[in-house]
């Protein structure tokens, strides 16, 4: 099932997995994936496993839970570091594998300093329409794209992306203000593609702080309180993950918005008890 299409028939309910790379992560990763097979997602993601040999992860992933469960898995693939011919040949094996949709990225710069042949997400689209009849959505960035210090530039690059594309999906980001203001500046330049807002349940306040640095995520200074009151403890960490996540998807859902993408961490409990505060019950609508 194309994403684009289960949007037109309403909100989605989704989640992102990281490809395992260890037996343990690999039983962490079958076990998350079918407890929150009961939750009856619209679709799954699945974050793109980087070059060389790992990236062969991701691709091993989708294709097997889209073949496994009756909800469509969709790659994250990044052009940074690529050959076109690599691109077009692990997309000819999604097509061939029955896989429908595709995120586009352009990934961030590699270590070893191997640029490849695209350096932007809109020519990975081009390439992903000419190989499959795929639905295809990029990344947007609430607070504008990190590599960017012009946000209107950044808002205008971004509705001409989505103009190439099915939908958009956020990098995580904690007040939902950042979302409608994202939305009406996109609204305002005349783009209309649906942007799905991304939901990160945290589970550690280190490793939240060098992602949000990382993306140029804003913690807001409450926030940034109460993470330090958590630190060092794991279990009221992921606690607070969960009660930010629940109160930014109920203000999200206030806005209409057109589905909620949750990051799953590859671990079910943080989502279960994300759906059970909201009420939600398998099968969301």
């Amino acid at each position: 099932m194309r994403i684009d299409h289960l949007l037109r028939q309403g909100r989605t309910w989704s989640f992102e997995f990281f490809p395992p790379k260890t037996p343990d992560g690999e039983r962490e990763f079958s076990r998350a994936v079918g407890e929150l097979s009961q939750l009856a997602p619209s679709y799954v993601s699945v974050t793109y496993g980087a070059l060389g040999g790992v990236r062969h992860l991701t691709r091993d992933v989708v294709l097997r839970v889209n073949a496994e469960h009756e909800y469509p898995a969709m790659p994250h693939l990044t052009c940074v570091g690529h050959t076109r011919a690599e691109l077009a040949e692990l997309l000819g094996t999604y097509r061939d594998g029955g896989v429908e949709n595709i995120l586009a990225l352009a990934g961030d710069p590699t270590d070893d300093g191997r640029q490849g042949d695209f350096l932007y997400a809109t020519e990975l689209v081009e390439l992903i329409r000419e190989t499959g009849d795929f639905s295809v959505g990029v990344a947007a960035f609430p607070e504008g794209h990190p590599r960017s210090t012009d946000v209107a530039a950044d808002r205008a690059r971004l509705a001409d992306k989505l103009a190439l594309a099915d939908f958009g999906l956020t990098q995580f980001f904690f007040d939902a203000d950042r979302y409608r203001a994202l939305v009406d500046d996109l609204d305002a330049l005349g783009c209309d593609t649906p942007v799905i807002p991304g939901v990160m349940p945290f589970v550690s306040v280190d490793g939240t702080r060098r992602m949000a640095a990382m993306n140029g995520t804003t913690i807001p200074s409450a926030l940034v309180e109460r993470m330090h009151a958590v630190a060092g403890d794991p279990k009221a960490t992921r606690a607070l993950g969960v009660a930010v996540a629940t109160d930014l998807v109920e203000r999200l859902l206030e806005l209409d918005v057109p589905g909620v993408h949750l990051y799953a961490m590859n671990r079910a409990q943080s989502i279960r008890e994300i759906y059970a505060n909201l009420g939600l019950p398998t099968g969301a609508t």
